[in-house]
């Protein structure tokens, strides 16, 4: 009995990991066959100690228009979805990206209209593929005044060139910056990561608190017969029974 016992106390604490663990948001694939898919990214923010900040989250949205000859053209959208309280202020100020394979140009219009390829992200990021910003600064970190404060949306086109026809890109490693902080105690910026994804066509959602608890719900299904039936063993063979 005491190793069903800790059998049962194992189902039950992977239960736990496996609704308490945040999903790891997926890569977005893209081919031919993925124009006019819409793919949204969400955001949390935080500084070097890794832990999310409170009132710092963002979104992006992009929709593929077209490819030509090894372009990839996008509409964007992103929103500052930050605290709307008015305790914590932001700007977001860029917003990058990894591709595979490697990118070799970026162009882009509207709120976020200048790029930069191979740069470094703030708060132990590291390099980063390509970063778009408001502003027009050397690096990908941001700077200046451009980008979008909480509730405001930046919207425009982006493309991005692999030199000539690709059989398909994945997208992965979105990160946004966040500037012009006021409200959070020493933090006057800090970078987000991406938390989850989500697409039209539903090809990188992430698993729904309700398909967590299916799956809950599943192991303990498979483990209760077991216990019942062990339960009968003990006890016919308490009483001298033969159990089969």
């Amino acid at each position: 009995m005491k190793s069903t016992k800790q059998t049962l106390a194992a189902v039950v604490a992977s239960i736990g990991l496996v609704i308490a663990s945040p999903a790891a948001a997926e890569p977005i694939l893209l081919d031919g066959g993925s124009i006019g898919e819409s793919h949204t990214i969400s955001f949390d923010g935080f500084v070097d100690s890794g832990l999310s900040i409170d009132g710092l989250s963002s979104q992006l949205e992009l929709t593929l228009n077209s490819i030509v000859n090894g372009v990839y053209n996008f509409d964007y959208s992103l929103t500052n979805t930050g605290a709307s309280d008015d305790t914590v202020s932001s700007r977001v100020s860029s917003f990058a990206f990894n591709t595979d394979p490697e990118i070799v140009g970026a162009d882009s219009t509207g709120t976020f209209n200048f790029s930069n390829l191979d740069r470094n992200y703030p708060n132990g990021i590291g390099r980063v593929d390509v970063c778009f910003l408001g502003a027009d600064t050397n690096s990908c970190a941001g700077g200046g005044s451009g980008g979008v404060f909480e509730d405001e949306i930046g919207t425009g086109t982006l493309s991005l060139d692999f030199g000539g026809a690709i059989a398909a890109l994945t997208l992965d490693d979105f990160f946004v910056r966040y500037q012009s902080i006021d409200g959070i105690d020493g933090v006057t910026s800090a970078s987000g990561r991406q938390t989850s994804s989500s697409s039209s066509s539903g090809g990188t959602d992430v698993p729904a608190p309700g398909m967590l608890l299916i799956f809950a719900m599943a192991l303990l299904g498979l483990f209760f017969p077991r216990l019942r039936k062990a339960k009968l063993r003990s006890n016919s063979e308490a009483h001298g029974l033969a159990f089969g």
